[in-house]
């Protein structure tokens, strides 16, 4: 494709590496720690809230959230992330991307706080008080995922540009690692300052008094991060391709670019009017549709999939967490210790088999490329699941815990070396500027449209621990992995050329149409 490229927008694309883009990484990337903190602590407190609130005095069980008060205590954040991922997004295209990027950590701030200030006369009241604000902490996190995409992916050079994208994202592993330390950490200062070992030998049933100062720390300690990145949010200029294509800027364009990048830019105003006519149709268009419309099926239909699979690999970690002796039955422990018990499963796991998959996801994304990655992660996810699906009786042993570990460890791997990471990156690459955020807000939405689906229907069907269900569950997790395999190939490759290109802007013409001389990078362009 000969590119006809405003030459601000070269400029970037050719930028070497520099200071800036690393800065960029670590400012948009802290959003996503924050995120993934705020999102996933919820896991170690859950059953904290029940021994709190649930139990009963004259029950020798501890209480424990009922069904459905345990779904949407950690599940309304994922309804909230869904719906503040298509207002941010589409508030995203039409008034800048960095005059909405400092409202999502302001809302994640003050929910987070309020959260953890969640009180009532009732254990009704304090849950619902304390589901009010996880809802709208989660509209604050659903805005971080397409402007922190979107702007990394105009900020970066086409070169290293996936790699930079993922290390955004992967900053939610770092997140997931975080949550679990300070659950860990916090639960352990706690049952020291109470009693010690002896006491809870005597009392494994008890719930400590500062036990409703803990779980309200462990939430309220997700504003620090975001409190931190709001400045250098608020001192990041608007990217130079909206700036440029959106507001019609080129001279502001190349001047903001020139202040934080070392690049000599040529502001090029007379093309640009050019370039913005031969691009000017809207999202709910046909001319849309056939350029775009197929890639943003794949990127919806491969996101919802993922998630379904992703958000119910904890089905079996009531299984694994006590063969592996990470945790105790909730009748040998203290309400702390438990809490400690499964702070330390999640943060293990997290270290040992999320984390590493983000990683090698950033290293390899610019060589392997997008398309395959997913594929192969796809794949692998599916075949593990089936496995621990239909071998769930003989994995379930003390004799065979090593097996039962390392699939459940390589399926987190191949999640995130793989669509987790992948189906993030994509939707940030293929679409033009002017629906950018919006395209990626939809994608991401249908995600967590797949996590509703895990935390209300699959989740559900096997909230009973029946092994039965567990396993025709995994079963099910691996044909819905093969069908995001399947999806994948309505996506194209997009590594090594500028998001103009991609898109078809600088040309006047998307990929999709060119089926005379498919691009280069293209793996399944013999079919298009």
């Amino acid at each position: 494709m000969s590119s006809n490229n405003l030459a601000v927008l070269s400029a970037l694309d050719g930028a070497r590496t520099q200071l800036y883009h690393f800065k960029a990484i670590v400012i948009a990337g802290m959003g996503f720690f924050t995120d993934a903190y705020d999102l996933f602590c919820i896991s170690t407190i859950s059953k904290l809230l029940g021994r709190i609130y649930y139990t009963d005095l004259s029950s020798p069980k501890p209480g424990k959230l009922p069904h459905v008060v345990n779904n949407w205590v950690t599940g309304v954040a994922l309804v909230g992330t869904l719906t503040g991922q298509l207002v941010f997004g589409w508030l995203g295209d039409k008034l800048g991307r960095k005059k909405v990027y400092g409202l999502t950590l302001l809302l994640m701030v003050v929910c987070a706080i309020c959260s953890g200030l969640s009180f009532g006369s009732s254990h009704r009241s304090v849950m619902g008080t304390l589901c009010f604000f996880r809802f709208w902490l989660g509209f604050g996190i659903g805005g971080d995922y397409p402007l922190s995409a979107t702007i990394m992916s105009e900020y970066a050079n086409k070169r290293t540009r996936g790699a930079f994208i993922a290390a955004v994202f992967a900053m939610q592993g770092v997140g997931i690692i975080f949550a679990g330390l300070v659950s860990m950490i916090l639960s352990k200062i706690f049952l020291k300052s109470y009693g010690g070992p002896s006491y809870h030998a005597d009392h494994k049933l008890s719930t400590e008094p500062q036990a409703d100062y803990v779980w309200r720390i462990v939430l309220m300690l997700g504003a620090l991060p975001a409190l931190l990145t709001f400045y250098w949010r608020m001192k990041m200029p608007e990217t130079a391709r909206y700036t440029a294509i959106i507001e019609g800027n080129a001279k502001q364009a190349a001047a903001d670019m020139g202040g934080v990048l070392d690049v000599e830019i040529q502001a090029d105003q007379d093309k640009l009017t050019q370039f913005r006519a031969a691009n000017d149709y809207k999202l709910r268009s046909m001319e849309f549709f056939q350029r775009h419309g197929r890639h943003l099926i794949g990127t919806m239909t491969t996101w919802f999939l993922l998630d379904i699979a992703f958000y119910s690999q904890n089905l079996t970690q009531k299984d694994i967490f006590p063969t592996m002796g990470l945790t105790s039955a909730a009748a040998d422990v203290s309400a702390l210790k438990e809490m400690f018990e499964t702070s330390r499963a999640m943060f293990l796991i997290a270290l040992l088999g999320t984390f590493p998959g983000y990683w090698v996801t950033v290293f390899f994304i610019d060589k392997i490329g997008r398309f395959y990655i997913q594929l192969v992660g796809f794949l692998m996810m599916s075949i593990f699941m089936l496995i621990i699906g239909v071998k769930y009786d003989y994995l379930n042993t003390k004799e065979h815990k090593w097996y039962f570990a390392a699939l459940y460890g390589l399926t987190f791997f191949f999640a995130n070396f793989g669509p987790n990471s992948t189906t993030f990156v994509l939707p940030a690459e293929l679409f033009p500027t002017r629906v950018r955020s919006t395209c990626h807000a939809l994608s991401a939405a249908s995600g967590k449209a797949g996590a509703m689906v895990s935390a209300f229907g699959i989740q559900n069907y096997t909230q009973d621990g029946n092994v039965h269900k567990i396993k025709k569950a995994m079963m099910i997790l691996a044909f819905t992995n093969m069908l995001g395999f399947c999806c994948t190939f309505l996506v194209p490759e997009t590594k090594g050329r500028s998001l103009e290109e991609i898109s078809g802007e600088d040309a006047g013409e998307s990929e999709a149409q060119m089926t005379d001389k498919p691009p280069k990078n293209r793996p399944d362009a013999s079919w298009e």
